[in-house]
């Protein structure tokens, strides 16, 4: 009988770390998203202006380089296509 009360008692005490790790784990999940909305509120957005003059660069930019890449791969081809033939 004495080891029956035993392992319902580590079972209530299994329950209760369980339920107070639930409860841990909420409070730390909370904390987190606390301190993230105070680290969001010091991030400096890019203005409007700003945000479609950098995506213009960065379209205009893989336009050139997959012209170029074209160009180069055609080129490359055209010269294996002469040494092989």
């Amino acid at each position: 009988m004495a080891t029956k009360k035993v392992k319902s008692g580590e079972a209530a005490d299994s329950e209760q770390s369980a339920a107070s790790s639930v409860q841990g784990k909420f409070e730390e999940f909370k904390e987190f998203f606390e301190l993230s909305k105070v680290e969001i509120k010091k991030v400096t957005w890019p203005t409007r202006r700003e945000t479609v003059t950098t995506s213009v660069a960065v379209l205009i930019l893989v336009v050139v380089m997959s012209i170029f890449l074209g160009v180069v791969d055609l080129g490359l081809s055209k010269l294996m296509q002469m040494v092989l033939s």
